[in-house]
């Protein structure tokens, strides 16, 4: 199975909307590719040290590979949003006034 066929892979599962389990279990193992065995081992001590199922491949005449691994070891952080200020809150200048009499002005 080569690298292209990974990305393939996924693109169909994104475009069916396929769900599929959480990345780095035994129904969603994370997919690699390096291009040497000692490299291959390397990663795999990763994965094995963290738990997480993973699938290797020897690719030598490719670039290297791991962006499962990388969203793997840092996930992205969930955002959140500001807490918007009404028109009838105190404005955050100090003043005491509403922020509609304040600084909305």
């Amino acid at each position: 199975m080569g690298t292209e066929l990974f990305n393939n892979k996924k693109m169909v599962d994104l475009i069916s909307g396929k769900k599929k389990g959480k990345l780095g279990t035994k129904t969603n193992p994370a997919q690699v590719s390096v291009q040497n065995e000692k490299r291959s081992k390397e990663v795999e001590d990763i994965f094995a040290k963290n738990g997480w199922e993973f699938e290797i491949e020897i690719e030598p005449d490719k670039e290297e590979e791991i962006s499962d691994l990388n969203r793997l070891l840092k996930p992205p952080q969930p955002v959140t949003a500001e807490k918007k200020i009404g028109p009838n809150e105190p404005c955050p200048c100090g003043s005491g006034k509403k922020l509609k009499k304040c600084c909305k002005k």
